[in-house]
């Protein structure tokens, strides 16, 4: 198995309990408040991580247009992680947490019309289960 898979499904494994562990965290305080604090606690762990794994000489290679695009990242992850702590707070972890994995949808749509990735019969279907999941969460 590459090792990207198993980066996957580690990530995965992760982020399944990043949110159940994020609501306990709320209890008594605004979703808002919540995100702040556990975003300092990520900035500091990455720091520390990057500290130790990116070789000093890699800076160099940091460019401008590496700079835009991780910042245009930034934002669209603050806005992402603002909107999920909100729907967390007020919802079922369970129900937000499957909604919120429609962004694989539009990460493939994109990965298609913006990088040119190759949509395979097996992404399409996996993108069509996924919507479907979606309608069927709606109307429950």
């Amino acid at each position: 198995m590459d090792r990207w898979i198993i980066y996957a499904f580690l990530s995965m494994a992760f982020a399944g309990f990043t949110s159940v562990i994020a609501k306990l965290g709320l209890t008594g305080i605004s979703g808002d408040l919540g995100l702040a604090v556990r975003t300092c606690f990520v900035f500091v762990f990455i720091l520390a991580f990057a500290a130790i794994v990116v070789p000093i000489q890699e800076l160099q290679a940091l460019n401008k247009r590496n700079i835009f695009w991780l910042a245009a990242s930034a934002v669209t992850t603050a806005a992402s992680w603002v909107f999920y702590y909100k729907a967390i707070k007020l919802g079922d972890v369970s129900t937000v947490a499957l909604i919120d994995k429609g962004s694989v949808v539009i990460a493939l749509l994109l990965a298609f019309s913006v990088l040119g990735e190759v949509v395979t019969m097996a992404k399409l279907c996996g993108a069509s289960l996924i919507v479907a999941g979606l309608l069927v969460i709606a109307r429950g």
